[in-house]
């Protein structure tokens, strides 16, 4: 396998610092990271990005099992998960899934979230998915490879200041 080109962020002037000062301010919206994590890795498995669902597990913390990360594509029949995480996790799907419906964020699913997060989380967790989208939408455009990204000097730098050290 071999990419097409760079991932564009890594192209454009000043994008991946925008794209990563995003994510920080994303981060900051209450949402605990753990949650946020597993939000990451259910939308980049529904978008078949395999740079991030490498990530997810390069990146997993001690506090994070891997029967979650494993189980994270089946959390509606798995156990590992608090009703939060659950709410965000369909929130997750439903935003990445537009097009599936014709009512692409259901209210059963809004007002789910909306028990479990207030408005300024729930602004968190709606840009943490569609920058993950973003994220997702160039690397699998481009066809960027699993596990090369993770080795290079750009993502030690990045994972220095990124949501995969916290």
């Amino acid at each position: 396998m071999q990419a097409r080109m760079k991932n564009p962020a890594m192209l454009v002037p000043g994008a991946m610092q925008a794209m990563q000062s995003l994510m920080k301010c994303a981060e900051l919206g209450g949402v605990p990271m753990r949650t946020l994590s597993l939000v990451h890795l259910r939308v980049s498995q529904i978008n078949g990005c395999s740079v991030c669902v490498d990530l997810a597990h390069r990146f997993k913390k001690s506090e994070d099992s891997n029967e979650r990360l494993f189980t994270v594509a089946a959390w509606r029949d798995a156990p590992y998960f608090n009703d939060a995480e659950r709410a965000a996790l369909a929130l997750a799907e439903a935003v990445t899934r537009m097009s599936d419906r014709p009512d692409p964020v259901p209210d059963e699913i809004w007002n789910e979230a909306a028990r479990h997060y207030n408005e300024q989380q729930l602004a968190s967790l709606i840009l943490w998915i569609s920058l993950t989208n973003v994220w997702n939408r160039l690397n699998v455009t481009t066809r960027q490879i699993a596990g090369e990204w993770a080795k290079s000097a750009e993502a030690q730098k990045w994972t220095e200041t990124s949501f995969a050290t916290r």
